[in-house]
C-alpha cells in the first residue's frame, strides 16, 4: 500500500512542521503564516515542567546521607545499599514525572512547531540519562537550558546547555582537573602516586557535536586545549569526584582551584583570559563559527526536508544563521519560507516519539492521564533522554523502519484503538488528520477492516501516518 503522493500544504504544516493534526484542527488558510504565528503562543514553562521536584536537592540529600553513612559504616554496608536503592527509585519517579510533563506539553501546546523545535534541540544537545545523577537532572535540562532559548540566540542556548548540571555530570566534567592547577599541585604533594588530570569529554563533544561538527578542521590538540580552558566548570553543590560541597547543586559554579592556568591556542586563535572567562570566550567563538552554521543548518534541513539534506536549503539556512549571528527565529523563518520542506510527498519517517505524539493527538487526547509514556517509549525503542551516546537519536528512516520496530507500533496502535474505536468514525478522521491528502488506498483498506477498532489501528500504522 503506497503512501500518498500528494500532500497539501496544510497537511505538511500540521504533520511535518508540527506534532501531528488533531481531530478539531482547522486546516490553516495560510500555512506559513500560521507556523510563524506560533512564536507568539509558545509557553516556555508549561505547568508540568514547572511542577517538577527539585532535582539538585534530591541529589544533594542522597549525597549527605551517603557521606554520613560512610563515617558510620564501611562501604557497601546493607544500610548504604538500601539508601542507594531508595535514591534510584526516587530518581526514576522524577524521571517518569518529567517524561509525562514533556508529553503533556506536546498534547496541549498551541505552538506545536516550536514544541517540535524544542525536541530537535534537546536531541542536538543531548544528554543520556544512563546513571541516576544524570537521570535526575534530565527534565530540568530541557526545561531550563532548551525551552527558554528555543526562540532566542544559539549562543545563549549553548552557554545554558554547557553550564547545566545535567551536561556537566553526564560528560564527567566534574572529574576534570587542570594538571597544573592548585588542586592538582596539592593532591600531588599529599599523594605523589595518584595522578589527577583532564577529562576531555565535554570539550570534544562541544566541538564535534554541539558546534563545529566532525571533519570541520579542528585537531586533537584543539580539543585538549579546550579541555584545559574548561577546567573549573562545575556544579555548585557537587565537588570534584562527586564529593558533597556547599551550595545549590542546580547551579553552575566555577572552581578556580581546579582551573589550568595559562594561555590557550585553539583553531589558531589565542585566548589569554583568566578563569571562567577563558572557556566562555572560546565557546562564544565556536557558536559563531562558519562551520557551526553549516552543522546546525544540515541537521535542521535533515529534520524538515529529508534524510539527505538538500544542499541549497543547507546553504540558505547557514547564511541566515551567520547573518543573524545565531538568531534562531531568523533561521526558522528561512526554513518555513524555503520550498524544500514543503515537498508534496512524505519525506520523513516518524521516530517512535514523533509517532506516539501524533497518534495521541490524532485520537484527540488532551491529557496524558494514567498512560505511562516512559514505559511506552522504552517498548517502542526510543526511551526519552536516553539515546545511549552524546550524538543523540538518529534522524534517519533506516534507524526506525525495521520490521520488529514496526510490529511494536502495530501492537501499541491496537492497544490505543481498542477502548475508543467504537466512538470514532475513522472514515471521517483520516481526512481531518491529513487534510486534502488522505490516500484513497488507505481509505479502502480501512473500509475493509473487520471492526472499528481494527480500522483505527490500521489508520495509525498506515504509510500515510507513519511518515510526515
Amino acid at each position: 500500500m503506497p503512501a500518498s503522493a500528494g500532500l497539501s500544504t496544510a497537511a505538511i504544516a500540521l504533520n511535518r512542521f508540527g506534532l501531528g493534526a488533531t481531530p478539531d484542527n482547522t486546516p490553516p488558510a495560510d500555512p506559513k503564516a500560521a507556523l510563524l504565528a506560533q512564536f507568539d503562543r509558545f509557553d516556555p514553562l508549561p505547568h508540568g515542567f514547572a511542577a517538577l521536584p527539585d532535582a539538585g536537592m534530591l541529589v544533594k540529600a542522597y549525597q549527605q546521607q551517603r557521606q554520613a553513612m560512610r563515617q558510620a559504616a564501611p562501604d557497601r554496608s546493607p544500610a548504604q545499599i538500601a539508601a542507594r536503592q531508595d535514591f534510584v527509585q526516587d530518581v526514576q519517579a522524577l524521571y517518569r514525572q518529567a517524561v509525562q510533563a514533556r508529553a503533556q506539553s506536546a498534547l496541549e501546546t498551541e505552538a506545536p512547531f516550536v514544541e517540535r523545535l524544542v525536541h530537535f534541540w534537546s536531541n542536538h544537545f543531548c544528554i543520556s540519562a544512563d546513571n541516576p545523577q544524570t537521570s535526575a537532572f534530565a527534565g530540568a535540562f530541557e526545561r531550563d537550558a532548551i525551552r527558554p532559548h528555543v526562540l532566542g540566540r544559539f549562543e545563549d542556548m549553548l552557554l545554558a546547555v554547557e553550564r547545566h548540571p545535567a551536561m556537566l555530570v553526564y560528560l564527567n566534567q566534574l572529574q576534570s582537573i587542570g594538571p597544573g592547577s592548585p588542586a592538582a599541585t596539592r593532591a600531588a604533594q599529599r599523594n605523589p602516586g595518584r595522578q589527577r588530570g583532564l577529562n576531555e569529554n565535554l570539550g570534544r563533544e562541544i566541538m564535534e557535536l554541539h558546534t563545529l561538527g566532525v571533519r570541520s578542521g579542528y585537531t586533537q590538540t584543539d580539543v585538549t586545549e579546550f579541555a584545559r580552558a574548561l577546567t573549573g566548570w562545575s556544579v555548585d553543590g557537587i565537588g570534584p569526584q562527586g564529593r558533597l560541597a556547599d551550595g545549590n547543586p542546580d547551579d553552575f559554579v566555577f572552581r578556580p582551584q581546579l582551573h589550568e592556568p595559562g594561555t590557550r591556542t585553539i583553531l589558531g586563535k589565542t585566548y589569554s583570559q583568566s578563569g571562567e572567562a577563558q572557556a566562555r570566550a572560546i565557546l562564544l567563538d565556536l557558536a559563531g563559527a562558519p562551520a557551526t552554521a553549516s552543522h546546525v543548518a544540515t541537521k535542521l534541513a535533515r529534520h524538515f526536508a529529508g534524510d539527505t539534506p538538500p544542499p541549497a536549503l543547507v546553504d540558505r539556512l547557514a547564511s541566515a544563521f551567520r547573518a543573524g549571528k545565531g538568531d534562531l527565529p531568523a533561521v526558522y523563518k528561512v526554513l518555513v519560507d524555503s520550498p524544500e520542506p514543503w515537498a508534496p510527498r512524505p519525506i520523513k519517517f516518524k521516530t517512535p516519539w514523533e509517532w506516539t505524539l501524533s497518534a495521541l493527538r490524532g485520537l484527540g487526547r488532551a491529557q496524558v492521564g494514567e498512560m505511562q509514556v516512559a514505559a511506552i517509549q522504552n517498548q517502542l525503542g526510543q526511551p526519552i533522554w536516553k539515546p545511549g551516546s552524546p550524538a543523540g537519536w538518529d534522524d534517519m528512516a533506516a534507524s526506525w523502519a525495521a520490521p520488529d520496530a514496526l510490529l511494536r507500533r502495530v501492537e501499541f496502535a491496537q492497544r490505543l484503538a481498542a477502548p475508543v474505536g467504537d466512538r470514532i468514525d475513522v472514515r471521517a478522521l483520516g481526512p481531518r488528520l491529513l487534510p486534502a491528502s488522505f490516500d484513497p488506498q488507505t481509505a479502502a483498506e480501512i473500509a475493509r477492516a473487520e471492526s472499528p477498532a481494527g480500522a483505527l489501528a490500521l489508520l495509525l500504522v498506515s504509510p500515510d501516518f507513519l511518515r510526515r
